[in-house]
């Protein structure tokens, strides 16, 4: 009625809360289907994914359909997406594009240093797409 997005997000009980009763999208998605309403999404945060259970390509292609918002971070560290860790972020960033998401990527990580050096790395990602800030074709310029 209020025209609002609920989201569901699986969060990892390995590392984060061994308590949390809710740790991967298999389970947030039957939860989703058997609610069944439209306006309740999954919240897909990879880091808590991949830590769980890993395989994000086919997870992100699985519940797509489902996705509301997806959060990133890097594992195992939990920092920006272009410090050392287990995930590909540029071919992450092609997937989500190549399955049509036109969504918001939230960033929850940790940052080494103050906010803007933790998002030194968008930067460096569009530039090596040939993107300046804001993610605009230079050629559009």
């Amino acid at each position: 009625q209020e025209d609002m997005i609920g989201l569901l997000e699986p969060i990892n009980n390995r590392i984060t809360d061994p308590r949390y009763y809710l740790n991967t999208p298999h389970q947030a998605a039957a939860i989703l289907k058997k609610v069944g309403r439209p306006n309740l999404k999954l919240q897909l945060d990879l880091f808590h994914c991949q830590i769980m259970n890993g395989n994000l390509s086919y997870n992100l292609e699985t519940y797509f359909p489902l996705i509301g918002h997806i959060q990133i971070a890097q594992v195992p560290g939990r920092h920006e997406p272009d410090s050392p860790g287990e995930l590909n972020f540029p071919y992450i960033f092609e997937l989500l594009e190549s399955l049509g998401y036109t969504g918001y990527v939230g960033c929850e990580y940790a940052p080494k240093g103050d906010t803007l050096e933790g998002l030194g790395w968008l930067r460096s990602y569009w530039e090596s797409r040939g993107l300046q800030h804001g993610g605009t074709s230079k050629a559009a310029k």
